[in-house]
C-alpha cells in the first residue's frame, strides 16, 4: 500500500460522502460505465491491497458533488463493513506515513456509512461507540501528524452527531459511555471539545434522567467549569452559555447536596447579575431570563449567594421587575404574537414571577423591607393586568395552546395569594376561566407534541416523563375558594354553573384518589385539589343555603360524602379530608335533613357514627405535673394535623348540634356510640380553669340539643352529674335545659 494513495482515498471519500444530491451518469455514460466496472472490482477483490486500490480508483471516477445517495448506498455495499473493521485495529503504518493513518481511513469510512440513515444504526456502527469514545477523549502522541489526528476525530463526532439523531442510538450512546467520554472531551478543551459540548446538550433533553443517573460525576465536573466560565467570560459565549445551562441544570437540587458544589451556584448568580444589570438585547435577555427563571424554579432563592442582604434582595427586585416588564411588552402588543413566537420565555417570566408572589409572602425571611414588597406587587399587578388582558383576545383556535395554560396557571397563583388587587378586572374574566376549564375537563386531549412544549412551564417536571396536565381547574380552585367567599365573584361563579362543573370534577377527583389508596404512591395533587373543593362547596353552604336547597347536584354530593367518609376515618394521612367531609357533610344535612337520604337510611346512619367517630376522639385528658392539674388536650393523632382541622372540628361540632332537632334518630345512634360518657369523662378528670371558652362552648352545642330533643340522652347526661358539670364549667343553657 502506498502511503499517499492512502490519505488520497481518505479525502477523496471525505468528499464523496459530504457531496449535495445530484444524479450522478445522466449525461457521461463513460463515467458511468468506469462506474459500474470499479464497483466490480471493489467486490471481487481478494484482499485488502486489491481492496485499497479498487477504493482510489473508485473515488477517482466519482466526482465530488457528482453523486446521489442511491449511488452511494452501492459504493457502502461494495465496501462492506470487514474492510474498515480491520483499518480500525491497524496500529502500525507504512514508513513515511503519518501514525494512525490506517485507523484514520477507516473512520472516515465510517463517517460516510454514518450520512445513510438505513446504515447509521447498524450494528456494525453501534459496536464502534467505544472506539469513538476512546478517540474523542484521547490526547495526541508525541509526534502525531496533527490533520490526521484532528480529521479523525472530527469523523468520530461526525459518526456520534449521526447516531444520537435516533432514538436507538441515543440509548446505546448513553449505555455505553459517550457520555463520560464527551465530559472529559470538554474538560480537557480538547480538539472538538465544542462538539462534544453539542452532543452532551442533545443526550440531555433526550434522556436528562438516564445521564444523570450513570454519569452524574462526570457530568458535575462538566457543569462545574460551565458555571467558571459562564461567570468571567465577557463577551457573546456568555449569551450562549445561557442556552446551554438551561439545559445542563438537572431538575432536582442535587448542587446543595455537597458544600463544596456551592461555587456553581455562586457563578449563576454572578454571571446572571452581570448580564441582567446591563442593557440588553431580546436575543441576550431572553435567555438569561430562561436561565433565572429554571434556577428559581429548581433551587429557589439559594442560589443568590449574594455578598449581603441589600445586594440579595435588589438582585431579586431586579428578576422580576424585568419578568414583569417583558410580560408587559409581549402581552399588551398584539402584534408581536409572542405566545407563538417566544412562548418559552414568558412561561420562564411566569415562573419568576410566581417567585415574587412567594418572596412578598415571606417578606423578613427574604430580606425584603415593607415598601420593596410594595412595590414589586405593584409592578406584578401590572404584569398581571396584561395577562388578564391576553385572555380577552384569546380565539378559539388558541384555547389548546400550551401557554394559555400556563398563563391560567399563573393568574390561578396570582388570586390564590391576592384577594384584592384587580378584583373587578378578574370578576370580568372570571366567565371566560370557568369556560376554559369547563372545556379542558370535558374534552381531555393526547398529543406528545403539546406535552413537549409544556415542559417549560414551572409547574411541569422537568422530566423525560413529563406530560400537560391538562387540568386548569386544580391551578383554579384556590383563588376560586377565596372569591366564593365574596358576593359579587360567587354570583358570577353561581349563574355561569361553577358549582355543576365543581362537582363534576369532585367527582372524577375522588375516583382518581379512591382508586389509588391502597398503593404506595398516593395522588396528592387529587387530594389538595378534593380539599380545595370542600372548602368552596361550604362557602356555598354557608352564604346559598337556598341554592343547596334547589341544586340537585348538591343532593348528589351530600350522598358522595355520606359515602365515602368511612374510608377515610382510619387513616391518619387522610385525616384533613376526613374532617372537610365531615364539616361539610354536617353542614349539608343541616339544610338537606328533609331529603329521603337523611331519613334514617343505612348510609346516613353510617354516616353519622363516622362523624361521631371523627369529633369524639380529637381530645383526651393529661396531667400537667408542675400545678398538678388536668387539662383536655388535643390528641397525639389530631395534634400534627390540628392548625389546618381545629376550624373544621368546631364547625363540625355546632352543625352536628343543628343537626339533632332535625334528625329525630340521631341522638340513638351517640347513645349507642357512648359519645356522651367521652365527653363528661373529659369533664371530670380536666380542671374546669384549664379548658379553653370555645372547646367548652362545642360541648354545650352539642349535650344542650342532645338533652332538649331526647329524653334518654338527658337522662344519660343527668346520671354523669350533668347539672354539676354545667354550673362548673359556666354551661348556662345546658344548666338551665337540665332544670
Amino acid at each position: 500500500i502506498v502511503c499517499p494513495d492512502a490519505g488520497e482515498v481518505r479525502v477523496r471519500i471525505a468528499l464523496m460522502a459530504s457531496n449535495s444530491e445530484h444524479p450522478y451518469g445522466t449525461e457521461d455514460g463513460a463515467r458511468n460505465k468506469a462506474l459500474e466496472q470499479c464497483l466490480q472490482v471493489l467486490q471481487d477483490a481478494k484482499n485488502d491491497s486489491e481492496q485499497f486500490a479498487a477504493l482510489l480508483l473508485v473515488t477517482k471516477v466519482v466526482k465530488a458533488g457528482e453523486i446521489d445517495a442511491g449511488t452511494r448506498r452501492r459504493i457502502f455495499d461494495a465496501i462492506g463493513f470487514s474492510f474498515p473493521n480491520r483499518l480500525l485495529v491497524t496500529k502500525e503504518s507504512p514508513h513515511g506515513c503519518p501514525s494512525q493513518i490506517f485507523r484514520a481511513l477507516g473512520m472516515t469510512l465510517l463517517a460516510c456509512f454514518s450520512t445513510n440513515p438505513e446504515l447509521v444504526t447498524h450494528p456494525q456502527i453501534l459496536n464502534k461507540i467505544p472506539i469513538f469514545n476512546e478517540i474523542i477523549s484521547s490526547e495526541m502522541d508525541t509526534g502525531a501528524d496533527v490533520a490526521t489526528f484532528t480529521s479523525m476525530i472530527d469523523d468520530c463526532y461526525q459518526c456520534l452527531h449521526a447516531i444520537s439523531a435516533h432514538p436507538q442510538g441515543q440509548r446505546h450512546l448513553v449505555t455505553q459511555g459517550t457520555v463520560s467520554a464527551l465530559c472529559q472531551a470538554y474538560l480537557n478543551q480538547s480538539h472538538g471539545h465544542e462538539q462534544a459540548l453539542c452532543l452532551l446538550v442533545s443526550l440531555l433533553i433526550a434522556m436528562e434522567n438516564k445521564c444523570w443517573k450513570t454519569c452524574k460525576l462526570d457530568l458535575l465536573k462538566v457543569l462545574i467549569k460551565l458555571s467558571e466560565q459562564f461567570a468571567t467570560e465577557e463577551d457573546n459565549r456568555k449569551f450562549k452559555l445561557c442556552n446551554v445551562l438551561q439545559h445542563f441544570l438537572p431538575a432536582v437540587p442535587i448542587l446543595t447536596e455537597d458544600p463544596s458544589l456551592t461555587a456553581c451556584l455562586k457563578n449563576f448568580h454572578t454571571g446572571l447579575f452581570s448580564i441582567l444589570s446591563s442593557k440588553l438585547s431580546i436575543s441576550q435577555r431572553d435567555p438569561a431570563l430562561k436561565l433565572a427563571g429554571l434556577l428559581l424554579t429548581v433551587y429557589g432563592s439559594d442560589w443568590i449567594l449574594a455578598e449581603n442582604t441589600e445586594t440579595r434582595s435588589k438582585f431579586l427586585a431586579l428578576m422580576v421587575n424585568l419578568a414583569c416588564v417583558e410580560v408587559r411588552i409581549c402581552l399588551e402588543d398584539p402584534d408581536l404574537d409572542a405566545a407563538n413566537s417566544k412562548p418559552d420565555v414568558i412561561t420562564a417570566c411566569y415562573s419568576i414571577i410566581e417567585f415574587g408572589m412567594m418572596v412578598c409572602v415571606l417578606g423578613d425571611k427574604v430580606c425584603l423591607t415593607e415598601a420593596e414588597s410594595n412595590q414589586l406587587v405593584q409592578i406584578m399587578v401590572e404584569a398581571f393586568g396584561a395577562v388578564i388582558g391576553y385572555f380577552k383576545q384569546v380565539t378559539e383556535e388558541q384555547l389548546w395552546s400550551p401557554f394559555l395554560f400556563a398563563s391560567v396557571r399563573i393568574l390561578g397563583a396570582w388570586m390564590a395569594e391576592e384577594t384584592y388587587a384587580l378584583r373587578q378586572e378578574i370578576c370580568d374574566v372570571l366567565p371566560f376561566l370557568i369556560r376554559y376549564a369547563q372545556m379542558l375537563f370535558e374534552c381531555p386531549i393526547k398529543s406528545d407534541d403539546l406535552d413537549n412544549q409544556v415542559k417549560g412551564l414551572s409547574l411541569a417536571d422537568s422530566s423525560e416523563a413529563t406530560t400537560w396536565p391538562k387540568d386548569a381547574l386544580r391551578f383554579l380552585l384556590p383563588g376560586f375558594c377565596h372569591l366564593s367567599a365574596e358576593d359579587i365573584p360567587r354570583r358570577i361563579l353561581i349563574s355561569h354553573g361553577f358549582h355543576v362543573l365543581l362537582l363534576r370534577y369532585f367527582t372524577q377527583q375522588w375516583e382518581v384518589f379512591s382508586s389509588s389508596q391502597n398503593s404506595l404512591i398516593l395522588p396528592d395533587d387529587a387530594e389538595m385539589s378534593l380539599r380545595t373543593a370542600c372548602g368552596i362547596f361550604l362557602n356555598l353552604v354557608v352564604t346559598e343555603p337556598a341554592l343547596i336547597r334547589q341544586e340537585e347536584c348538591f343532593s348528589s354530593l351530600l350522598s358522595l360524602l355520606m359515602e365515602s367518609l368511612q374510608s377515610l376515618l382510619y387513616s391518619q394521612r387522610h385525616l384533613i379530608l376526613a374532617a372537610n367531609f365531615t364539616t361539610l357533610g354536617l353542614m349539608m344535612s343541616r339544610i338537606l335533613a328533609g331529603t329521603p337520604v337523611l331519613q334514617g337510611t343505612t348510609v346516613s346512619r353510617g354516616f353519622f357514627r363516622g362523624t361521631i367517630h371523627f369529633l369524639s376522639k380529637a381530645h383526651t385528658t393529661q396531667l400537667e405535673e408542675v400545678v398538678d392539674r388536668t387539662q383536655i388536650v388535643v390528641t397525639e393523632r389530631y395534634q400534627e394535623a390540628w392548625e389546618q382541622i381545629s376550624e373544621l372540628w368546631f364547625l363540625g361540632m355546632q352543625a352536628f348540634g343543628s343537626c339533632i332537632p332535625l334528625l329525630p334518630w340521631l341522638p340513638q345512634s351517640v347513645i349507642e356510640s357512648e359519645w356522651l360518657s367521652d365527653i363528661f369523662d373529659l369533664l371530670s378528670k380536666a380542671s374546669p380553669v384549664t379548658v379553653e371558652f370555645d372547646l367548652v362552648a362545642a360541648f354545650q352545642c352539642v349535650l344542650t340539643e342532645l338533652a332538649k330533643n331526647s329524653k334518654p340522652c338527658k337522662d344519660i347526661i343527668l346520671l354523669n352529674n350533668g347539672e354539676e358539670k354545667a354550673n362548673l364549667y359556666g354551661m348556662s343553657a345546658l344548666g338551665q335545659c337540665l332544670c
